[in-house]
């Protein structure tokens, strides 16, 4: 794709995320890597009034949400500073055109992951984690509809993420099974959804090297201090309104959110 292209369609985007407004699909975006030259581009953008990227989300890690958003592979995006939030946050559902909640598993870097490492495995990416925590990843259809705007168009707006809460970050986590935590959410306080960890590609850290991978395909890395959100183990709930958001993981802990 083309600079003077890419830019123009970055444009579009971090303008229609600024101001709430659906996305069609973009024209001139074919292909995936389209999506994510857009995307780097739309960052740059969006970080005057969002902050710096500080943490990236995979999407898609399960075959549900890759049929969701019609993607044959998982999807990466960027996650700014001043969309992240800790535990018993506060948001309003006026700041989002449709929210919904995943249940997720995130990791703290303490060393990078790039080029130079690549091809990463599940054991290499393992001596780069500095800490893992629960969180919720607050996603948002910004799409006149997602089913026919295309992986590429949602890609280059960051892959649904709005925001990001994150519970208690866990640095001894090296005897903790992490391929069968049971991770459940719950909207005003009913349970909705339960899972393992192993929906994450099998093992958590299998998302994180298959992301740590693309981003090395494409020539990019996960900076040290930077968070990885690995996607979500139950299926994304969407909101109607006003709710109580609590998630679970056994072993991680629990994170809270209020929608008002």
């Amino acid at each position: 794709m083309e600079q003077g292209e890419a830019r123009k369609i970055a444009a579009e985007v971090a303008a229609a995320r600024l101001q709430r407004r659906r996305l069609d699909r973009l024209a001139g975006l074919v292909a995936i890597d389209d999506g994510y030259a857009v995307q780097w581009v739309a960052n740059r953008l969006l970080e005057p009034r969002l902050g710096p990227v500080v943490g990236f989300k995979i999407g898609g890690t399960t075959e549900r949400m890759r049929a969701f958003i019609r993607a044959d592979r998982p999807i990466a995006g960027a996650i700014f500073a001043r969309t992240v939030y800790r535990s018993g946050a506060r948001l309003r559902c006026a700041d989002f055109v449709e929210p919904g909640v995943e249940t997720e598993i995130a990791v703290r870097l303490r060393r990078p992951l790039g080029p130079e490492g690549a091809p990463w495995t599940p054991e290499t990416v393992a001596e780069c984690v500095a800490s893992l925590m629960p969180a919720i990843e607050i996603v948002d259809n910004r799409y006149t509809d997602h089913r026919h705007v295309g992986a590429p168009t949602i890609v280059a707006d960051n892959a649904f993420n709005a925001a990001s809460v994150l519970g208690y970050e866990h640095h001894r986590w090296q005897r903790l099974a992490l391929a069968a935590l049971r991770a459940r959410t719950l909207v005003g306080g009913r349970l909705v959804a339960e899972d393992r960890s192993a929906m994450l590609m099998g093992h958590p850290f299998a998302a994180l090297a298959w992301l740590a991978n693309e981003m090395a395909r494409l020539g990019r890395s996960l900076p040290a201090g930077s968070f990885v959100s690995l996607g979500t183990i139950t299926a994304a709930q969407w909101l109607r309104g006003p709710a109580s958001v609590r998630i679970e993981i056994d072993q991680l802990g629990a994170v809270d959110l209020q929608f008002v």
